[in-house]
C-alpha cells in the first residue's frame, strides 16, 4: 500500500476530519529549512501537522532532553537532576538514568529527523514511525486496530516519559528490532501545552505498521455498526 491509499482507506475508516498522522525518519539532508526551536521541539511540530515539513537536528532542537531522545547527543548531566528534582518527574536522579538506560537508544547515523505529514510525503521510505494526534474516539480506533490481527497483551503501551520519548525514541528502537508494540503517549505535563487539550498520541512504528495496513480493512472500522457510531460522532 502506497500513501495515497492509505491516506483514501484511512479517511474511509475515520472521516475527513480526522488528522492525518506524521512519519518520521532520518536523512543525511533536511527535507526543509527550519529554524532553531527554543524549548520543547514538539511546539514546532504544528507546522508539520498543517503541512509544512519540520527537520530536526543538533542546531534546530533547543532543549538537551529533545537532544538525547531524538538520538542526536548523549545524555546531559544535567539531566537527571533536572527530571527529578526540578520536574519532579522521577523520585530520585538516578531512577531517571535508569529509565533512560532502558530505552536502549542508539546515536543517530544521520542528521536530520524528519517530520512529514503523510499527503505530503511521496513515499514511506525511509519511515521510523506513524504519528497520530488523537481524541479519545480515534483512539478508541487506532487501538483496536493494533489489537486485531494477534493476541499479544502489549500490541499498546504506555510509559511516563518526556514526549520526545514515549513518541520518537521508543517508537524508533521497536523499529530497529522490528517489534510489534504501539505507543499511547504524550502525557508529559512539560509537553501538553504544546497539542491539543483533548489529545494523546498513538505512534506505530514502521515495522508494525505494515502489517496494520494489510489488515485495515478486514477489522471493524468497515461496516460495523458499534464503529459507524463512533465514526459519526467524529464528523460532527
Amino acid at each position: 500500500m502506497d500513501t495515497k491509499q492509505f491516506i483514501y482507506h484511512f479517511k474511509e475508516a475515520f472521516g475527513d476530519k480526522a488528522q492525518l498522522p506524521l512519519l518520521f525518519g532520518y536523512s543525511d539532508e533536511p527535507v526543509a529549512k527550519t529554524e532553531k526551536i527554543g524549548g520543547c521541539f514538539f511546539k514546532g511540530l504544528q507546522a508539520a501537522r498543517e503541512g509544512e515539513p519540520v527537520s530536526l537536528s543538533v542546531d534546530v532542537i533547543g532543549c538537551g532532553g529533545g537532544k538525547l531522545y531524538t538520538g542526536f547527543s548523549d545524555m546531559p548531566e544535567r539531566v537527571p537532576n533536572f527530571v527529578a528534582i526540578k520536574e519532579k518527574y522521577k523520585k530520585t536522579p538516578e531512577m531517571v538514568v535508569d529509565y533512560i538506560k532502558g530505552l536502549e537508544m542508539k546515536r543517530a547515523l544521520k542528521n536530520y529527523l524528519n517530520f512529514v505529514r503523510i499527503d505530503k510525503a511521496e513515499s514511506f521510505e525511509g519511515t521510523e514511525g506513524v504519528l497520530f494526534y488523537a481524541t479519545p474516539d480515534m483512539l478508541s480506533g487506532l487501538c483496536g486496530w493494533a489489537f486485531y490481527d494477534n493476541t499479544y497483551t502489549d500490541a499498546v503501551v504506555s510509559q511516563f516519559g518526556s514526549g520526545c520519548s514515549t513518541v520518537v525514541s521508543m517508537a524508533i528502537v521497536e523499529n530497529q528490532r522490528q517489534g510489534h508494540r504501539c505507543f499511547l503517549g504524550l502525557l508529559d505535563p512539560s509537553v501538553r501545552p504544546w497539542i491539543g487539550k483533548h489529545e494523546l498520541s498513538f505512534t506505530i512504528p514502521y515495522s508494525r505498521f505494515v502489517p496494520m495496513m494489510d489488515s485495515m480493512k478486514d477489522c471493524f472500522l468497515f461496516d460495523t455498526h458499534a464503529w459507524k457510531k463512533i465514526r459519526a460522532r467524529m464528523e460532527e
